[in-house]
């Protein structure tokens, strides 16, 4: 008796189609190459630009410095950079639960370059259809000059996208200098090489793969979505049934919706999704679909927005409420974080002290028979020019300060004292009490810090 068996085969994973979205205008469109330009062109831009003799954006990681603009912060300072990453977190929560994937589909890094990517290769492949044909067409001399000249291109762009993220924390001037001479370190090399590389692979190779299956916002953004949250929709109750027809046909009389199924949403979306299909989460935003339909519609003239944004209640209801609980503490939360960051940083003082004790010893009694305390004071002087500070003690009556040295702080320094602080025991009602130290610089009085410290007395 035979035990042989069909054999089976399966593939686990689907293969990828070749995407190649079809060039299209309007309104949003317009909005999408504006977001584009202007983040480009920040970010190639702003390392370039000098401020006070240095690079105006430089994030000195050996210095410990970042330098934005006239505001230098240090790790001390790592409470804003915190503050900062609250704010972004909270204006993406925001925006996506008023108007869905805008970050996705107007500034996202991946959508960004993919975009320069794309117009890259538009510019030497030509349209949607010249592409689709030239990657079918066999191995010729054209194909093969053309293919390499956009990888060219695309090479070249990536290393200077390389380039530019090092500048940020190797001044770019000088690293442009250290390229030209072969004599970069292996850190910037590295940085270089891999950034270009990641941005050659994402924006170049993997496109729409990346927010389908890498990206997580893909997947929880279900979960700032509402009935309420504006979304990219497909109106089936105007669009069905649909089909073709003749321009000046009477769609009512075929009965026939307004849709008809020229699949222009499905060539101009860059995910390669139908939005007649609904809502799907590869959907990142682009409106590129409400364009296209809209110019189809105004051909025939129909009235616009067969797709447009709007939202699951609109559709069914025809009202929409955008003003709803968690709209309302985002925005709440927003404004008191954002204000809170503001104020932290105006008010943010320009010297910082922090006392140590010494560990040596809590205490000792001096021949005078005073209770001698000693602390270690490390003063950073967060400013670009130095200074001479005074240090004073405070918070019992009778307590005296002895300095090994004048506390002069270089610029952008770290300097450490040894400081003695005294009292008669009889002042001191307590085995321990709390005191503060305040350093004031001797030519401005307003830059001054104050930290407290315990003070220990013999039981």
């Amino acid at each position: 008796m035979s035990t042989d068996t069909p054999s089976l085969k399966q593939e686990l994973y689907a293969k990828r189609q070749t995407i190649h979205p079809r060039t299209v205008t309007g309104l949003f469109a317009r909005l999408r190459v504006t977001a584009v330009l202007t983040l480009l062109g920040l970010y190639y831009f702003l390392p370039w630009i000098q401020w006070d003799s240095r690079q105006a954006i430089l994030f000195d990681l050996p210095a410990r410095k970042f330098y934005i603009f006239g505001l230098v912060l240090w790790p001390q300072d790592f409470i804003y950079l915190s503050g900062l990453l609250i704010v972004a977190a909270l204006s993406l929560f925001f925006f996506t639960a008023v108007a869905g994937r805008l970050w996705c589909g107007y500034a996202c890094p991946q959508t960004v370059w993919t975009e320069a990517f794309m117009w890259i290769e538009r510019k030497i492949e030509g349209d949607r259809n010249q592409r689709i044909k030239l990657d079918k067409a066999p191995l010729s001399g054209r194909k093969l000059w053309l293919k390499s000249l956009k990888h060219g291109a695309w090479i070249l762009f990536s290393l200077w996208t390389g380039y530019t993220f090092v500048g940020y924390f190797t001044p770019i001037l000088e690293l442009g200098a250290k390229i030209a001479s072969f004599t970069t370190g292996p850190w910037e090399t590295f940085w270089v090489l891999f950034y270009g590389f990641a941005t050659y692979g994402n924006a170049g190779w993997m496109r729409e793969q990346v927010c389908i299956y890498m990206c997580p916002y893909a997947r929880f953004q279900s979960a700032m979505f509402d009935r309420n949250t504006l979304v990219i929709s497909y109106d089936k109750v105007r669009g069905e049934p649909r089909g073709h027809r003749k321009r000046k046909a009477d769609p009512k009389e075929l009965g026939l919706g307004s849709c008809v199924d020229c699949k222009l949403c499905v060539q101009v979306c860059p995910t390669g999704i139908d939005i007649r299909d609904g809502l799907q989460y590869q959907c990142i935003g682009c409106a590129a679909c409400v364009d296209v339909c809209d110019q189809v519609m105004e051909k025939l003239d129909y009235p616009k927005g067969l797709v447009r944004y709007t939202t699951e209640n609109a559709m069914e209801k025809g009202q929409t409420k955008l003003l709803r609980p968690r709209v309302v503490f985002y925005a709440l939360a927003l404004i008191v974080i954002t204000s809170l960051l503001l104020v932290g940083l105006v008010n943010r003082s320009p010297v910082g002290i922090d006392i140590i004790r010494d560990r040596n010893v809590l205490y000792r009694v001096t021949d005078e028979g005073l209770v001698e305390n000693v602390y270690n004071l490390k003063i950073l002087n967060k400013q670009e020019r130095d200074h001479e500070y005074v240090v004073e003690v405070s918070g019992i009556d009778g307590l005296e300060l002895r300095l090994d040295q004048i506390a002069v702080v270089k610029a952008g320094q770290v300097a450490e004292f040894s400081a003695g602080v005294l009292i008669d025991p009889v002042s001191l009602k307590k085995s321990s009490a709390d005191i503060e130290f305040s350093v004031t610089a001797v030519d401005d009085g307003t830059i001054t810090s104050r930290s407290t410290a315990r003070f220990i007395k013999p039981r």
